[in-house]
């Protein structure tokens, strides 16, 4: 009888020594929050992505609702968006009145459609929201060119997709627009839970360092604000977690790319099965996650049974959230954004972290064909 593999994990963060030390060297202090290693996070972060000034904040959220908030988006308002992405990109404009107006998505990427997203523009549009999912980088001189042409703004999720380069050869996030980065434990980096944004010039970044602790300015006392604010802090020993991981993250970041090396290797010729988009040089995805779509027909549900019986965790990835309870209040209904509908209908998300070994892979891939092979 063959011996009974141990079950893998579907996502694990890579913590070592050097993020213990720096934990550990926190809580010595006794200066666990809105301290000196927050603040040099922040610098460490800013210095690896090439720009200015970057503020972290609780979760990927906080960044997002505070680029909403820096970028004046209010009631009233509407900003194009995929419905093919996390429910964090729509709520951010929900939180402050804004209505989420989706169009579809390309058929490649599964990011935003450039075309699809200008057919979306009305009279109220004040704003586009791209999300590089998957961490696939999204078209952002397409929509740099569209927003220059109707007056719109732009706020980048990029929370999916930290080290990811665009079609101009430029790191996601460092284009000068408001963007947005989560460190959330299955990401590229993490600090456990936390997020970063980064501002667009040093008035938007001293606004949200205020809004992020509840409306208090810098030079303020501890119990005097002048705005309206929240409690969206990041805490020093998140940061300290982050230090360790921004100084190691150009490897961290080339581990997850073996692994999807080996995926795209092993996967290459399982007959129906549709793999990631390959990069466009000078384009590069950062490898958020590992997903398919699988063949037409294929029972979903039946493929993550047979896997989830041999030790092999995965996960439906993601829904089209316009089809959300909440969402659909607005109107939106099923077969309105067909593209996006078909990729979270087919989507599969397979066990994908560093840590994982050839072996692990070849054992991921022989059961996903089998699985497939029986009908599943």
């Amino acid at each position: 009888m063959p011996e009974e593999l141990p079950p893998l994990d579907l996502a694990r963060p890579e913590i070592g020594p050097d993020e213990e030390r720096e934990v550990l060297g926190v809580l010595r202090s006794g200066r666990l929050s809105l301290g000196p290693v927050l603040e040099r996070f922040e610098r460490d972060f800013a210095a690896w992505l090439g720009v200015d000034d970057a503020v972290a904040v609780s979760s990927g959220t906080a960044a997002l609702h505070l680029g909403v908030r820096a970028l004046g988006w209010g009631p009233g308002d509407e900003v194009v968006l995929s419905p093919f992405t996390f429910v964090a990109s729509a709520n951010c404009l929900l939180y402050e009145g804004v209505k989420p107006v989706f169009a579809d998505v390309e058929p490649g990427t599964l990011n935003l459609d450039p075309d699809a997203a200008e057919a979306a523009i009305g009279e109220s549009t004040v704003g586009l929201l791209p999300i590089d999912i998957f961490g696939q980088p999204a078209a952002l001189p397409e929509f740099e060119r569209i927003a220059a042409a109707r007056g719109l703004g732009i706020l980048e999720d990029s929370c999916q997709a930290l080290g990811a380069v665009d079609s101009e050869g430029r790191k996601v996030g460092s284009r000068g627009n408001v963007a947005t980065f989560a460190f959330y434990a299955n990401k590229q980096m993490t600090t456990g839970e936390g997020g970063i944004v980064i501002p667009a010039d040093p008035r938007m970044a001293e606004v949200m360092r205020s809004e992020r602790n509840q409306g208090r300015a810098v030079d303020m006392d501890w119990l005097d604000h002048d705005r309206l604010g929240f409690n969206y802090r990041m805490s020093d020993v998140a940061a300290a977690i982050g230090v360790a991981q921004v100084a190691r993250l150009d490897d961290l970041l080339e581990g997850r790319a073996r692994v999807a090396r080996a995926y795209l290797d092993r996967l290459g010729d399982v007959d129906g099965l549709i793999l990631p988009a390959p990069d466009r040089p000078p384009a590069r995805r950062s490898w958020f996650v590992f997903p398919v779509r699988l063949p037409e027909g294929a029972d979903r549900d039946g493929v993550i049974r047979r896997l989830g019986e041999q030790g092999i965790p995965a996960k439906a990835y993601l829904p089209s959230i316009h089809l959300f309870p909440h969402l659909r209040e607005f109107g939106y209904r099923e077969g309105q954004f067909p593209v996006a509908e078909d990729a979270a209908a087919r989507s599969l998300a397979l066990p994908f972290h560093a840590g994982l070994t050839e072996g692990d892979i070849d054992r991921v891939a022989e059961a996903l064909n089998d699985a497939l092979s029986h009908g599943a």
